[in-house]
């Protein structure tokens, strides 16, 4: 079932699967299953299986309470700290607003991916989403294996 040899993270691969069980088998409030679970299904690490619940919960398809588990939300429930969009356009709208407000400026590189993963506890591709949506709107602008750099002012969208 999962590719272990493609290019695409084991994490992600048992998120997508865990996202089509929640869609076909699960309602609003029901228990998702658990990261020792996932770890025994899949036979990989705990770190791997709480990557894939991460990307689920800031997706806002599930939510998770300390020491209950992980529970499937309603459509168009808020996720955590009353998030409803997609983790990672909130991710970008924060940079947008840092950029707006000068914070980073022309030409100046924003934090790595590797900062921002930290920082706001979201997976890379996560991240990596935001800095492209980021990049397709005019705000920051990449460098090949140097990072993203804040786009001139006169450059910004209206």
């Amino acid at each position: 079932m999962l590719n272990r040899e493609g290019d695409t993270y084991l994490y992600l691969q048992i998120s997508e699967v865990l996202r089509s069980r929640i869609r076909a088998e699960l309602a609003p409030g029901d228990p998702v299953i658990s990261e020792a679970e996932i770890q025994r299904e899949f036979k990989v690490a705990r770190t791997t299986a709480r990557r894939a619940i991460r990307v689920l919960r800031n997706q806002g398809l599930v939510h998770t309470r300390q020491g209950e588990g992980t529970f499937v939300n309603a459509p168009g429930q808020l996720g955590p700290a009353g998030r409803q969009a997609p983790f990672y356009r909130h991710i970008a709208g924060e940079i947008r607003e840092r950029i707006r407000r000068h914070e980073f400026v022309s030409r100046q590189q924003i934090p790595s991916e590797v900062e921002l993963v930290r920082q706001y506890g979201a997976a890379r591709e996560t991240v990596r989403r935001a800095i492209s949506l980021l990049r397709d709107e005019g705000w920051v602008y990449s460098i090949p294996h140097r990072g993203s750099y804040v786009s001139p002012e006169e450059q910004w969208p209206g």
